[in-house]
């Protein structure tokens, strides 16, 4: 059989492994604070009473929900009202489009990132409050006190972030502007540059 025709030959199709990279390194990154965190605030709070280690784990909560509205927020953002703004030099545009321009670190961070280590501490948090009640009273139900903490927390996460994506989706560019505006007063505080500007945003989808 002859040797196949140079234009037969099918090209050799390259394959972007940065996206396996990157989900490899937030993967080992979030198991790592996930561990360096959850142990030391799982004792802290065993050392709280109930009434304060309760608001701790609604904040952690809230935490969680909030990163979460600002990661889906950054996904749908229109970068040319962010334009708009830096062009007229409003504080905390160029921070806004920063958050644009790397929107999808941002949101990996805020989505993955965050989101996955509050709702790590927060289980955490929600058994060291098991061990806290069942302590003072011993003659309770540790499991059904414990499937009851678990799933409030569950709920309050899943429930807060299900009713943060529709105001993220829906006001996502004031969302993204008050963020920046943030950022802005961080980096004039301290003089650090939290993200890099640069180049040209693509729009949200």
């Amino acid at each position: 059989m002859g040797a196949s025709h140079p234009c037969n030959r099918k090209p050799k199709v390259r394959t972007n492994s940065a996206p396996l990279r990157a989900s490899i390194i937030l993967g080992i990154w979030t198991f790592t604070a996930a561990v360096v965190i959850t142990l030391p605030s799982q004792r802290a709070m065993l050392g709280l009473s109930f009434f304060v280690a309760l608001p701790i784990l609604l904040l952690i909560i809230l935490l969680g929900v909030l990163f979460d509205i600002i990661g889906v927020a950054v996904t749908v953002a229109d970068a040319a009202s962010m334009h708009a703004l830096a062009a007229k030099k409003i504080p905390g545009s160029r921070q806004a489009l920063a958050l644009l321009k790397n929107r999808n670190s941002v949101s990996s961070f805020c989505n993955d990132f965050v989101g996955d280590i509050a709702g790590t501490v927060s289980g955490a948090a929600a058994t060291a409050l098991v061990f806290q009640v069942a302590r003072i009273n011993p003659t309770i139900n540790d499991v059904i006190l414990g499937t009851v903490i678990v799933g409030l927390a569950a709920g309050l996460t899943v429930g807060g972030k299900a009713a943060g994506k529709s105001i993220a989706i829906n006001r996502a560019n004031e969302i993204v502007r008050k963020v920046g505006e943030i950022l802005y007063y961080i980096e004039e505080t301290t003089g650090l540059t939290v993200l890099q500007t640069g180049g040209r945003p693509r729009r949200g989808r």
